[in-house]
């Protein structure tokens, strides 16, 4: 075993201070001498997200003992989008992933402790601490903790993601508050992540893949067997990782990304995976820019036209997650990439202490193909994330496509222009929307709302107007990774309240998309657009102290993840 950097030299200042602490917690002369393990624990009473995991802690710790370790639990932020989504119309949920981040560098490097097992659930969490772990490099293991189980209403099958969708016929006046609340109060029947491929169960599938959720861990039903068996597991591994010196940025090579973005296109995953897995690698030392770096958005449009769905989970597919996880998951998953020659890096390392080569050398990891497809035989061949680029997008912006959704989805139309999504839903609701146009929601971007104003009650409010289909969808702002509806175009860059090209459109502009080209087209004449620009006034950066004001100085755009320091 290498030397721990938690044990320190009897006698002096940290050695007598942290004994003094730590006698009082209880531990013994030999415990001092033991690695010591954070149990990063992003707990909260607000989201039924959470509300499980402060019980795998205590099964966690006395595996950590058995092991010979010492565990430490440590709390972070746990933001929900159910929950943490109400105030600054949502703008704290994307910041929050960088906070959580700092909020485990604070606890774990200020007390020098030598590995991490992080108790991963709803959506920013996982991003949050595998970026934690690139930037800290000590031994670590991410457990996705688990989706939610799902109920029923008046005899058909409800989850959280109806709720988001039929929100937005209320709006419309297609459905009553008193259906909705009746709807909502039987869609969700136990803790865990929303139950369909939406960015949680997308984040804690790419962990896996990625290397640094245990193999076979994703994904997995909250409170279910398999998340007992990963719980136990984490908990001898990491001792076995911190006398082995395993850590994250030997996980994390190009390779291992490469692989991470092939899974999260086999599902048609969450759009957010592109800036996550972005900022992941930023943390990790691999800046698109820096030696060995890792450019995630072009590995998308690098490998979309290679990687076909595989697996179609609800809303991309008609399964759900428990058929997902019953058929082999991720690790079944990533077998059956294996038949795409060249495709996946099988060199790669787990945190098992494994390679890819290892974990997929087993035809039957696959236990029910009918379910995850084999790649000569998939659901579909079009891409799942297509990435656009164009005058209107120079440095690109996402569209989301289901296994059904092979339409041509070009859309061409005069812009209606939104600078505030209140005053969107507003519009909506007075008619202001025709068919036929395209929508512009802009200001919205990691700068602008700051942090990247949640659009998706936006577009479903559009669908539950009847809209769907009938309009198209462009923001700069972020939708839901759950949402499915029409053509809706995401996350464009550089965003409008930077200068952008989509903060300088206006009502009546043509806008042309055209997704099967990857196009997205401002159809203004450059002279025009320059006589824009040289009058267009950014936003002036905020001031204060204020967690979304500090955050809006200090983003950086969506080609470095949306990670902080500019």
């Amino acid at each position: 075993m290498s030397p721990l950097r938690s044990v320190f030299e009897p006698g002096t200042t940290r050695w007598a201070m942290r004994r003094a602490q730590w006698i009082a917690l209880g531990l013994t002369e030999e415990d001092f001498e033991r690695p010591k393990v954070a149990i990063v624990n992003s707990s909260s009473g607000l989201a039924s997200c959470f509300s499980h995991l402060d019980g795998l802690v205590g099964p966690l710790k006395e595996e950590i003992r058995a092991a010979g370790g010492v565990a430490f639990e440590v709390r972070t932020a746990a933001p929900s989008d159910a929950t943490t989504s109400a105030g600054a119309a949502g703008q704290y949920i994307l910041p929050a992933r960088d906070l959580i981040a700092s909020d485990i560098e604070v606890a774990v490097e200020g007390a020098l402790l030598d590995g991490m097992v992080c108790l991963a659930s709803c959506d920013k969490t996982t991003p949050a601490h595998l970026m934690a772990a690139g930037r800290l490099d000590i031994p670590t293991i991410v457990i996705g903790c688990g989706y939610q189980p799902s109920g029923v209403y008046r005899g058909e099958p409800v989850d959280f993601e109806d709720i988001f969708l039929y929100a937005g016929h209320v709006n419309a006046g297609r459905m009553t508050a008193e259906e909705l609340a009746e709807m909502a109060s039987c869609a969700v029947t136990g803790p865990g992540v929303c139950a369909g491929m939406g960015t949680a169960n997308t984040m804690h599938l790419a962990a896996e893949a990625l290397g640094m959720a245990l193999p076979g861990s994703t994904p997995v039903l909250a409170g279910g067997p398999t998340m007992w068996e990963t719980v136990r597991r984490a908990g001898r591994r990491i001792v076995e990782m911190i006398a082995e010196d395993l850590r994250p940025r030997q996980v994390m090579t190009p390779g291992a990304f490469r692989n991470a973005v092939a899974a999260v296109l086999a599902v048609a995953g969450s759009v957010n995976a592109l800036k996550h897995l972005q900022a992941v690698a930023v943390e990790a030392g691999r800046a698109p820019d820096g030696p060995d770096g890792v450019d995630v958005y072009r590995l998308f449009e690098e490998l979309a036209p290679r990687v076909p769905i595989l697996a179609g989970v609800k809303p991309n597919g008609p399964r759900t997650s428990a058929e997902f996880e019953a058929a082999g998951g991720t690790r079944a998953l990533l077998r059956q990439l294996r038949g795409v020659p060249g495709l996946l890096d099988l060199d790669a390392r787990t945190v098992a202490g494994t390679t890819l080569a290892d974990e997929t050398a087993d035809p039957a990891a696959v236990r029910d193909p009918e379910v995850i497809r084999p790649a000569s035989d998939p659901l579909a061949r079009h891409p799942g994330i297509v990435l656009l680029r164009g005058s209107l997008a120079p440095d690109g912006a996402i569209v989301k496509r289901t296994v059904a959704d092979d339409a041509p989805h070009r859309f061409r139309g005069p812009a209606k222009v939104y600078r505030e999504r209140e005053r969107g839903l507003a519009g909506i609701r007075a008619g202001e929307v025709k068919p036929g146009q395209v929508v512009v929601l802009t200001g919205l971007g990691p700068r602008g709302a700051p942090g990247m104003g949640f659009t998706s009650a936006f577009v479903f409010a559009i669908d539950g107007a009847g809209l769907s289909g009938e309009v198209a969808v462009v923001t700069d702002g972020q939708l839901s990774g759950l949402v499915n509806k029409g053509i809706s175009v995401a996350e464009v860059a550089p965003e409008g309240a930077a200068g952008g090209p989509l903060g300088l459109v206006r009502d009546g502009d043509v806008i042309s998309i055209d997704v099967e080209a990857r196009t997205l087209e401002l159809e203004v004449d450059p002279g025009e657009l320059a006589r824009r620009r040289a009058e267009f006034t950014p936003a002036a950066p905020p001031t204060g102290c204020g967690w979304l004001s500090v955050y809006a100085r200090t983003v950086s755009p969506h080609g470095r993840g949306v990670t902080l320091g500019g």
